[in-house]
């Protein structure tokens, strides 16, 4: 859902964002994105039901709101994550044209399409044409529709009239209708839109630290002490971190003095030592209870298998370049170019910065 809202709020011609639901925790989840032009509309019981259709919560909406027939409405769906501001802003722009009364979304689809009685659909089998040369067929891809409230009103349906159709790329085909689809969508949402969100930066930050802040070597003394090499562009990043407000704390299952004394010198808020893999994720969200945040708003970097509950939970999630391949292959996470201990805890902070200042 994330994804869509934020494409919206970057959106200049967006006024307003409704979130219809009727759960409690997921308007908690959405109002902690904490933007500006969102707002929770509670459906009523009828229409939160597995039978209720789409166009009975928006035209519960409309009535409540009173709304404006001449007011433009979209009706963007969650279960399309790669939907970008470019592609609402381009739409809208078509639809300002008044050569539509209703808009919806389609890509692309160059498939051969049979019916079950084998007769072909679209392209002639005598001729079949090669795929660079096939105009192909336009596919809804439910990505999101345009039309003013006194069509949708008139219609009682989110299409009414002269239908314009706004292509999107053909990667946008893919929705989120099944579990499986999340495996797809990750990778395509890494492979062509932003990973990190926009406008949002975490209010807590964590690292793990053998293998992230350090190389993951064991050293020794000729005494016998343990050694860590720690990079100095690291702890350089979290007093960029303090300075703009952001808890910061080491979650680690080791537990030395070596790794408290270096959380003092940096300042660190929270510092976790001696939790294993599961035991992360709890202390965790104990720090999350004490300062009133959910797991959504916490940035985490790790590296190896103790780290992966984790880091599927949080909202900002990477890993170092050299980091496990289980931990590389969780969803929607960041790899750094850096290895561990080489500035990749840096990298992370710079990117989180980057992308809430763009």
């Amino acid at each position: 859902m994330f994804w869509n809202i934020s494409a919206l709020q970057q959106t200049v011609a967006v006024d307003r964002i409704v979130v219809a639901t009727d759960s409690d925790e997921i308007e908690r989840v959405v109002m902690a994105f904490r933007f500006d032009k969102v707002e929770i509309f509670r459906r009523s019981e009828e229409n939160a039901s597995d039978t209720a259709s789409t166009e009975s919560v928006m035209l519960e909406y409309i009535q409540y709101a009173k709304l404006n027939p001449n007011i433009t409405f979209i009706l963007a769906q969650a279960t399309s994550p790669l939907t970008e501001s470019t592609h609402f802003a381009e739409a809208l722009e078509i639809y300002k044209t008044g050569d539509y009364d209703s808009m919806l979304t389609c890509v692309r689809n160059k498939r051969f399409f049979w019916s079950a009685l084998g007769e072909s659909l679209n392209y002639d089998y005598h001729h079949r044409p090669r795929r660079q040369e096939f105009e192909g067929v336009l596919m809804e891809n439910g990505a999101f529709y345009i039309s003013t409230v006194g069509n949708i009103l008139e219609a009682r349906n989110r299409l009414s009239g002269r239908i314009g159709i706004y292509e999107m790329p053909e990667y946008t085909a893919t929705e989120i209708d099944e579990p499986e689809d999340w495996i797809v969508l990750e990778s395509l949402k890494r492979r062509y839109t932003h990973t990190i969100p926009k406008y949002l930066l975490p209010k807590l930050f964590l690292s793990d630290v053998d293998g992230t802040l350090t190389d993951g070597g064991m050293y020794y003394s000729e005494l016998g002490d343990e050694l860590k090499k720690f990079n100095t562009r690291d702890g350089a990043g979290f007093a960029i971190l303090r300075n703009r407000g952001i808890y910061t704390g080491f979650v680690t299952s080791e537990n030395t003095r070596l790794v408290e004394k270096r959380a003092q010198k940096l300042k660190i808020d929270y510092l976790v030592q001696g939790e294993r893999e599961g035991g992360k994720l709890t202390a965790v969200k104990r720090i999350c209870e004490e300062l009133n945040i959910t797991l959504d708003e916490v940035a985490y970097i790790g590296d190896d298998m103790n780290c992966h509950n984790l880091l599927s939970e949080v909202g900002f999630r990477a890993c170092p370049a050299n980091a496990c391949e289980t931990v590389r292959d969780i969803p929607g996470i960041y790899v750094m170019k850096h290895k561990g201990g080489e500035g990749c805890v840096r990298e992370f902070i710079e990117l989180l910065i980057h992308n809430a200042n763009d």
